[in-house]
């Protein structure tokens, strides 16, 4: 494993540990999008299958019980422990619109016709638009809690650290995976507006708030 994927994936560890924070301190899930987070645990559930026929080590393992346990734990803080602070006329994406294209383009794109393989592109596909629920949401309500704007900032660092990994093992291993690298780029093509917002006025201290 090389230093980019180690801290993307310290990354994707951090923001959802920021999440967890911020819902369990605010004792609230405002701001939060249920849709983007059922999408993130549908993701890692279809990715992560293999975890009941195939070792590769004990950290992949790990982090792979982490990813599923802690987005169904979100899923339930937010269903259940904290619904009533969860406003759905305002998480109003309609993910059907992701999940369907998502379905067709594993179909059409993957390395192997077998069921794990169609779910791991069906994943890689979803997680690229996955956030997409959340900045809606952002985009109506105009503004976040600071500690909301971490949570995305650490969630979209974490795939943008992996472009240099992928630039990385092409030359070091010769290996290019077309179908990540392409989902990749647009994930976080997808953040790039939230990032100039993030970095102009987060980190200098002030609210984070949509251009009118």
């Amino acid at each position: 494993m090389n230093v980019f994927r180690l801290l993307g994936d310290l990354s994707h560890l951090a923001s959802i540990l920021i999440l967890l924070q911020k819902i369990q301190s605010t004792r609230s899930c405002r701001g939060i999008s249920f849709k983007t987070q059922a999408l993130y645990a549908t993701v890692f559930i279809t990715r992560y299958l293999d975890l009941f026929y195939e070792w590769v080590s004990l950290y992949n393992f790990t982090m792979k019980v982490f990813f599923i346990a802690s987005s169904c734990y979100i899923l339930y803080l937010m269903k259940y422990k904290y619904r009533p602070t969860h406003d759905p006329s305002i998480d109003t994406f309609r993910v059907e619109y992701l999940l369907g294209p998502c379905v067709v383009l594993a179909l059409l794109f993957h390395y192997r016709f077998t069921i794990p393989e169609l779910l791991w592109s069906f994943s890689i596909f979803l997680e690229s638009v996955a956030i997409l629920p959340q900045l809606f949401m952002l985009q109506r309500t105009g503004e976040a809690e600071t500690i909301t704007t971490h949570y995305l900032a650490a969630l979209g660092a974490y795939r943008a650290l992996y472009i240099p990994n992928w630039i990385y093992r092409y030359f070091t291993e010769d290996m290019v995976d077309p179908i990540a690298v392409t989902a990749g780029i647009v994930q976080t093509a997808l953040y790039l507006d939230f990032f100039y917002v993030y970095f102009t006025k987060v980190l200098q201290g002030q609210k984070f708030e949509l251009p009118a």
